[in-house]
């Protein structure tokens, strides 16, 4: 007779025999969550190519801290094409040194950084230019579905990271690019300070 006296609703519930649990209740009525957990993104970085020994997991400055996974794979696009501009660059600064200037007939000095001041303006236009359909493309590429930081060429399409020599592969490119910015770097500071390029730069080691 009690049970009369409860609202029509409680005692609709009451007697529901798949009235939800107050587990269910309390679910229900909880904060809803905004944002990834820092587990999440931490599981996202362990999961990711390109942390291999000695070094392992290596970001001392903490920019992989509390990001989420567009940004992470934003620092991933960046550093795969720096490395890749730096492998070149690391490539062309040699090939300078050594007097090959295909589309200049050699007339540039082999300092490469005297050479790139020398470049006519027809030359930077031409890299300019050059760049920038390289860009554009890149960001038209970039919108399709299920793309994956520095696949330009859509390689994922026919070989995910369960292919071990596909992850070999990644892990030997990011590496190298990693190596490449540092040698690129110390070039340049070696030609700026000490004016050595190319073979000069050692000489001290084979004297």
């Amino acid at each position: 007779m009690k049970t009369l006296l409860l609202p029509p609703l409680l005692h609709r519930l009451l007697r529901d025999e798949n009235r939800p649990s107050p587990k269910d209740l309390s679910a229900a009525f909880a904060p809803a969550q905004t944002g990834r957990s820092s587990t999440q993104v931490n599981a996202w970085i362990s999961d990711q190519v390109g942390i291999t020994p000695p070094v392992g997991f290596f970001d001392p400055l903490g920019f992989s801290k509390g990001k989420d996974d567009a940004t992470m794979k934003y620092y991933r696009e960046a550093e795969l094409k720096h490395g890749r501009v730096a492998m070149a660059a690391c490539l062309g600064w040699y090939l300078n040194a050594g007097g090959v200037h295909p589309a200049f007939n050699s007339a540039l000095s082999n300092d490469p950084l005297k050479a790139m001041v020398e470049l006519p303006a027809v030359g930077w236009v031409q890299f300019v230019l050059g760049c920038g359909a390289i860009e554009w493309l890149g960001q038209q590429i970039k919108e399709r579905p299920g793309y994956n930081p520095g696949d330009l060429l859509g390689a994922a399409y026919w070989v995910d990271n369960s292919d071990e020599g596909w992850v070999q592969y990644q892990n030997k490119e990011l590496n190298n690019g990693r190596l490449a910015m540092l040698a690129i770097t110390g070039m340049i500071y070696q030609d700026v300070f000490t004016g050595e390029y190319g073979d000069m730069m050692y000489r001290q080691l084979v004297r």
